[in-house]
């Protein structure tokens, strides 16, 4: 298929050299033109403009950090020229409201909008593992088969309404966004104590806790290795920010989000905000006096 992609940040990376290892025609476009290199020299073409890029594409697919940089995106030209009948496969974490939104503006233009958020970190999508949460109309979705094929290891169909992915993508993020900060403060509860934390994290791994959120954010924990980067502590606060707003659109209260996000605030006011997210775990200890 002819693919553009846009965006091609931490997790943007993985998923577009993906598409390109299996064999599809590939054009990509970033802000920060660097970032294109290397997989400009694995094959794939480079676009200078968001509209050079959607000339000719039967999908463009963005991957983007925030609902500003989505906007900007659209309103900077693919709107304008991807053209009639093709899709825009939006993968990134975006807004209930601003799917909405951007479904009506794709169907008056005589485009299609599939949203396709991913749940996984950089190494996951680098190896093609990643699980995606997609909604669209059905023949969009049928179409876009082969690239949830080279990119994720399952698809999961949420139904024919785009918002309806994010709002599964937004609660998913939710429950690990909590379940991290619950670590964070019971790694804090028995350091106090004089428990290492790397036996805290034998114990949650090696029992009912014993899955990937667990596993491998205790590990992050245990190790301060805040350095290594899936998630920003600002995009983990973006992300709790549209919870928020999804919860209250539907009027679905989430007293957990508030100590999740109160935490994430507190370890970007501390200057850890392009950390990973897991360092509300350290947010946690400089309150309990550990740090």
């Amino acid at each position: 298929m002819k693919i553009g992609f846009i965006g091609l940040g931490r997790m943007g990376r993985g998923i577009a050299q993906r598409l390109l290892d299996a064999g599809h025609d590939l054009v990509v476009h970033n802000r920060t033109v660097e970032k294109a290199a290397a997989i400009c020299r694995a094959g794939a073409g480079y676009a200078a403009t968001v509209a050079l890029l959607c000339a000719d594409r039967e999908v463009v697919i963005t991957m983007l950090a925030d609902d500003a940089a989505l906007n900007a995106v659209v309103s900077g030209g693919l709107l304008q020229s991807l053209p009639k009948g093709a899709i825009h496969l939006a993968m990134g974490t975006h807004g209930v409201d601003t799917l909405r939104a951007l479904e009506r503006a794709h169907a008056e233009a005589g485009q299609t909008l599939v949203a396709a958020p991913v749940i996984g970190r950089p190494d996951v999508a680098a190896a093609g593992q990643l699980l995606i949460v997609a909604a669209g109309p059905k023949a969009a979705m049928e179409r876009c088969i082969p690239l949830y094929q080279a990119i994720g290891r399952r698809t999961v169909e949420t139904g024919s309404a785009p918002e309806s992915a994010a709002a599964v993508k937004l609660a998913n993020n939710f429950v690990l966004g909590c379940a991290i900060e619950v670590m964070g403060e019971a790694f804090s509860l028995v350091e106090k104590y004089g428990v290492a934390p790397a036996l805290m994290h034998e114990v949650l791994a090696s029992g009912i806790f014993a899955a990937p959120a667990y596993k491998v954010y205790g590990q992050i924990i245990a190790d301060e290795a805040y350095d290594q980067v899936g998630i920003t502590a600002l995009l983990g606060l973006k992300d709790a920010n549209l919870v928020m707003a999804a919860a209250d659109a539907a009027r679905v209260p989430l007293p957990s989000a508030n100590a999740w996000r109160d935490r994430l605030l507190g370890a970007i006011a501390h200057g850890d905000g392009d950390r990973d997210w897991a360092v509300v775990a350290l947010e946690q200890a400089r309150a309990s006096g550990l740090r």
